[in-house]
């Protein structure tokens, strides 16, 4: 009777054990890898799509959850990096085709951007050029370092009540954005609510009604995809709600020149957000957002440049020229470029007035006229100039460029010889006109006929602006997905 008894509770011991084995994480050949929501710690297979505990699309957490490194480990200068396309991000434009001198270097395969490494040169236009950051270059492994902000699951940053989405953030997708901005607000909304919802559509925690004095409960710097998607939940949410932005609504959308681009998206983004995008046109989706935003009564302050953001730890303070904001939560969505330097010269306000160029292309059989006289202005000027019939001014103040790259200096002169490009050194912008842009040259009036002005002179990059807000910048290393793992299959 003993031994039987032993015996009954060996084997269940060593069953018991099998299945504790068997249902841990990463254990045995049939067992299925987990991993943890950033958000909500629930698990999951590895490979899904979505959190199945909140629901959140899981790409959003892809930059978030990247390990920081040691930038003080020297990377190996003695190899020239290449150009690695990330055929996650990849939305087959053709921007790096055009951009790159070496024909045959790259193409469009199956709507796709492939490097032929025999015949890149590695000159690294096509990584400047490609509007999605979609092209790094890399030593070695395909793997990118990048310079973000720290950011938590919620994408708060280390100030607390302080959060960036977005480009900001270091992802340019617009789907990305939307979900950001979403996933920033839903946590702005529990924080408020002291872990409780908060009564959709109804007025804030504070009990503060959309036109209530005092504090704003939120407010949102920028009003382009994640600006607009934050706003919109916060709408729905119930928060007192602001949106202030420096240009335009959704001013980097806008000023995308061309008109028949269509926004795809890779159909791995899931959308999560409350905006509308698919496969369109630049003035398709902006008219769908602008009706969104009329029929939510978004508050949208246009014109107002952020100067100054503070916080005592209970209320920020953001101020811009005439006034100031105050605010329990902030998400900034500015995007990556920063604010740009203007001419402030009339008719700047103008459509036509360009201060990047997303792809080259766009505008051929133009008029150009590019001010400027750094390396950007001289890339921006060479490239138009490649287009077929297009006209190029290159306007600058100065005599000579004197912090130029050498190969740029070269170029520009190859064009310049060539007819491709007109040069104006010792020349300024009075007036940009519909039809044409009027310039003094060394004191002499000059009318230059022109369809756009591209006006390349400078800026404030967004990263010193975080970090005198205190926010810290931390250097991350992500996977670059270059569809390896799909050919193979």
């Amino acid at each position: 009777m003993g031994m039987l008894l032993t015996t009954l509770v060996f084997v269940a011991l060593t069953a018991l054990f099998a299945w504790w084995h068997v249902r841990r994480p990463g254990a045995g050949a049939t067992a299925r890898a987990l991993r943890a929501c950033p958000r909500c710690r629930v698990r999951f297979e590895d490979g899904a799509a979505f959190c199945p505990g909140c629901g959140v699309p899981l790409q959003a957490y892809e930059l978030v959850s990247a390990p920081v490194v040691d930038t003080a480990v020297p990377i190996d200068t003695s190899v020239k990096p290449h150009p690695i396309v990330r055929t996650d991000l990849c939305v087959g434009c053709g921007t790096c085709v055009a951009a790159c001198p070496e024909p045959g270097a790259l193409q469009l395969v199956d709507h796709r951007s492939v490097v032929d490494l025999d015949v890149c040169q590695r000159h690294g236009t096509c990584a400047a050029a490609c509007p999605m950051n979609a092209i790094v270059m890399a030593v070695g492994a395909a793997v990118q370092r990048v310079e973000v902000p720290e950011l938590d699951a919620n994408f708060q940053t280390n100030v607390p009540g302080l959060y960036v989405v977005g480009e900001l953030g270091g992802r340019g997708l617009i789907k990305n954005a939307i979900n950001e901005g979403r996933i920033a607000v839903e946590h702005v909304a529990r924080v408020l609510a002291g872990g409780r919802p908060l009564r959709m559509g109804g007025a804030g925690p504070g009990g503060n009604g959309p036109d209530s004095p005092g504090p704003y409960d939120l407010l949102v710097v920028g009003s382009g995809p994640a600006g607009l998607s934050a706003a919109l939940e916060a709408q729905s949410q119930g928060l007192r709600c602001v949106v202030i932005e420096q240009g335009s609504i959704s001013d980097t959308i806008r000023k995308y020149p061309r008109k028949k681009l269509l926004l795809a998206e890779p159909s791995r983004v899931r959308l999560y957000g409350g905006l509308w995008v698919s496969d369109a046109s630049k003035e398709e989706l902006l008219a769908v957002w602008e009706t969104i935003i009329a029929r939510a009564g978004l508050r949208v302050r246009t014109g107002e440049r952020v100067e100054s953001l503070e916080s005592d730890g209970v209320l920020f303070r953001v101020r811009t020229p005439g006034t100031e904001y105050q605010a329990r939560k902030v998400v900034l969505a500015m995007g990556r470029r920063g604010t740009p330097r203007r001419l402030g010269v009339p008719g700047e306000e103008l459509e036509k007035a360009l201060y990047d160029i997303v792809e080259m292309e766009s505008f051929a059989g133009c008029r150009m006229l590019v001010v400027g006289g750094g390396d950007s202005a001289l890339e921006s000027a060479i490239g138009l100039a490649s287009q077929p019939d297009t006209t190029v001014t290159l306007s600058y103040r100065g005599q000579e460029f004197p912090r130029v790259k050498e190969r740029n200096q070269e170029k520009l002169g190859v064009a310049v010889a060539a007819g491709r490009v007109e040069l104006l050194l010792g020349s300024r912008v009075v007036e940009i006109r519909p039809g044409v842009v009027a310039l003094d040259c060394g004191g002499m009036p000059r009318l230059v006929p022109n369809d756009y002005v591209v006006i390349r002179v400078g800026g404030e990059p967004p990263y010193p602006f975080l970090e005198r807000c205190g926010v810290r910048i931390v250097t991350k290393e992500i996977a670059i997905d270059t569809g390896a793992e799909r050919r193979a299959g």
